[in-house]
């Protein structure tokens, strides 16, 4: 029994942990914080030469998804919390944690789908050879994560 209660423990701390780092690279890429390189909001705003009105439909586009990824990252900081609850109340592998997990993978994705949303919705608003900019240097960005 205590082998098992090892690997299960095992499991859970190896879920999580991929979990945050997850968290964590997904934050440095998106939300300006530095990484080699331009960040996603430099690159828009200074390489892209963009029209008076490119930047204020970008502009507002920013002002939207900021509010909405406040509230996206106070769900992934409340799922981690229940996770937390969780593992304090022991037990290992128990159908409270199983759902703390499954909570924070979705909030996780949702994190991610509306950080792609705004992505593409700031591509939008692009010509062509902004887009072909855009994409290549997002590209990049996720590629150098990666490395």
């Amino acid at each position: 029994m205590n082998r098992r209660l090892a690997t299960h423990a095992a499991t859970l701390l190896l879920a999580v942990t991929a979990g945050a780092l997850g968290a964590w690279g997904a934050t440095q890429i998106f939300n300006g914080s530095p990484v080699p390189g331009p960040t996603l909001h430099e690159i828009v705003h200074d390489e892209l030469q963009l029209s008076d009105r490119q930047e204020q439909q970008i502009e507002q586009a920013e002002v939207s998804f900021a509010r909405q990824r406040v509230q996206l990252e106070g769900e992934v900081r409340a799922a981690n919390n229940e996770l937390a609850v969780a593992i304090r109340g022991g037990g290992g592998d128990t159908p409270e944690v199983r759902a703390a997990v499954a909570h924070f993978h979705d909030a996780m994705g949702d994190l991610q789908a509306a950080t792609l949303a705004h992505i593409f919705e700031m591509r939008s608003v692009l010509t062509p050879s902004q887009a072909s900019v855009f994409d290549q240097r997002v590209a990049e960005a996720l590629a150098d994560e990666g490395a």
